[in-house]
C-alpha cells in the first residue's frame, strides 16, 4: 500500500503521542462463565511500550459479563450479564478491583452490549434476545436508574437467525446527540434521540442495509463524520456518511472482511476505527483474522490485509489510546494476544505477548483520562 507523505506524516503523529502513564495502561475484560475457566471480569496491566500484557487478575466475579464499558472519567464501569438479563454499574478504585455500585434489570433477555454518552449522564444496552434496547440515567455515583425500554419489530431474510429483532449494539454519535441501535435481527439500524434527564429515547429513523447480512456493531471515526457497520452474517462492512444535524446515515458501500478468493465462512464479530481515523478494522470468526482497511478522506474503504489470530475464535478487540497496539481476545482459545500496528500500512502483527482468560469476549482500555500523570 502507498501512502503520501502528509498521511504518513498524520499518522506517525498518532503513534507517537506521549500519552499519560503511555507505560502501564489498564485493559479489562467482559468473558463467559459457562465454561467454568473463567469467573468474570478481569483485569490486566499493558506495557504500550514493551506491548506486553501482565497476568490477569478477576477484578469481579459476575455471570457472562460479555460487555463492558466505561464512564468517559474512566472511574466507573458499567457490565452486562448476558445469562441473568442484568446490568451491574462497578466503581473503580485505586487497586482497579470493582466495587459493586448498584444493579437493574436490563429490559429484555440476553444483554450483549452497552455505551455510556458522552457527556457520561446515559447508559444504553442492547439486548439480543428481546430484540430491544434499554436506556438508564446516570447518578452522580455511578448508580444507574431504572431502565426505559424500546422494542424493535420485524424480521429478516434469514430463517434460522433472523425470525424477529435482535438488538447486537448501542453507540452514541461522537456528539452525543444521537443512540444508534444495530438489530441483526432486522437489517436496520435504529436512530434515537436520547433525553438526558429522563433517559427516554425516541425514535428518529431506521437505515436499512444488505437483506441478511445481520449488522452486529457500529463505529465512527474521530470526527464523527462517518460510521461503519460490520454485517455479522454478510461477513463484510458497510460504510455510511452521517448527518450530525438529524443522525441520518447514508450508505457509501460495502466491502467483504475476507481476503480475495477465500471461501465465505464463518461470521463476523467487532469493528472499530483507529484513533487517527485512517484505519478501520473488523473481526471474522471462522477465517480468525482481522481485517484492516484505509479510510480514504470520502469515507470510503480500501482493504490492506488480513492478520491471521494468533488463537480460534476473535470475538473481541480493543486499540490501545496511542493506536500503536491492538489487543485481541481468542474465545475458543481461552488467550489475549497483544499486536502491533505497522505505522506505514495499519495491517497489526503479533508482538509475541499472550496471556490465558477463559473465553475472553470483550477487550476494553480504560479512558485515558483516567490515566495518572
Amino acid at each position: 500500500m502507498k501512502i503520501t507523505l502528509s498521511l504518513a506524516l498524520s499518522i506517525g503523529v498518532v503513534l507517537s503521542i506521549p500519552f499519560a502513564s503511555a507505560e502501564n495502561q489498564t485493559v479489562y475484560f467482559g468473558t463467559y462463565t459457562k465454561s467454568g475457566v473463567s469467573k468474570g471480569i478481569y483485569r490486566a496491566a499493558f506495557d504500550s511500550v514493551r506491548g506486553t500484557l501482565s497476568e490477569p487478575e478477576l477484578a469481579a466475579e459476575l455471570e457472562n459479563p460479555s460487555f463492558v464499558a466505561f464512564s468517559p472519567q474512566g472511574d466507573r464501569l458499567y457490565a452486562v450479564s448476558e445469562s441473568t438479563a442484568r446490568v451491574v454499574a462497578y466503581r473503580i478504585p485505586e487497586s482497579g478491583s470493582l466495587d459493586k455500585i448498584n444493579e437493574q434489570p436490563s429490559g429484555g433477555g440476553a444483554p450483549c452490549h452497552a455505551s455510556v454518552s458522552p457527556d457520561g449522564k446515559l447508559l444504553a444496552v442492547a439486548n439480543y434476545g428481546a430484540g430491544s434496547v434499554s436506556c438508564y440515567r446516570i447518578a452522580k455515583d455511578g448508580a444507574i436508574s431504572e431502565p426505559f425500554t424500546v422494542q424493535h419489530q420485524g424480521h429478516g431474510p434469514d430463517a434460522k437467525r433472523q425470525k424477529g429483532p435482535h438488538a447486537h449494539s448501542v453507540n452514541f454519535s461522537r456528539n452525543g446527540r444521537f443512540l444508534y441501535a444495530a438489530d441483526l435481527g432486522t437489517d436496520k439500524i435504529y436512530c434515537y434521540s436520547a433525553n438526558a434527564q429522563t433517559g427516554k429515547l425516541e425514535l428518529l429513523g431506521t437505515t436499512e442495509i444488505t437483506p441478511g447480512g445481520g449488522p452486529r456493531h457500529l463505529t465512527f471515526t474521530p470526527d464523527g463524520k462517518f460510521a461503519y457497520a460490520v454485517q455479522e452474517m454478510g461477513l463484510a462492512v458497510t460504510a455510511f456518511s452521517v448527518d450530525e444535524k438529524n443522525g441520518q446515515l447514508t450508505a457509501l458501500q460495502s466491502i467483504s472482511t475476507l481476503p480475495k478468493g477465500v471461501e465465505p465462512t464463518g461470521t463476523t464479530a467487532e469493528i472499530l476505527c483507529h484513533p487517527s481515523g485512517y484505519y478501520l478494522y473488523a473481526s471474522n470468526r471462522g477465517h480468525d483474522s482481522i481485517a484492516a482497511y484505509r479510510i480514504a478522506a470520502d469515507g470510503r474503504l480500501s482493504a490492506v490485509g488480513n492478520m491471521p489470530l494468533h488463537g480460534k475464535e476473535p470475538r473481541g478487540f480493543a486499540l490501545s489510546p496511542n493506536g500503536i497496539w491492538l489487543i485481541a481476545g481468542a474465545q475458543n482459545s481461552d488467550t489475549v494476544a497483544a499486536y502491533r500496528i505497522d505505522a506505514e500500512t495499519g495491517v497489526p502483527a503479533f508482538s509475541g505477548s499472550e496471556i490465558k482468560i477463559g473465553s475472553p469476549v470483550c477487550v476494553r482500555f480504560v479512558p485515558t483520562a483516567s490515566q495518572k500523570k
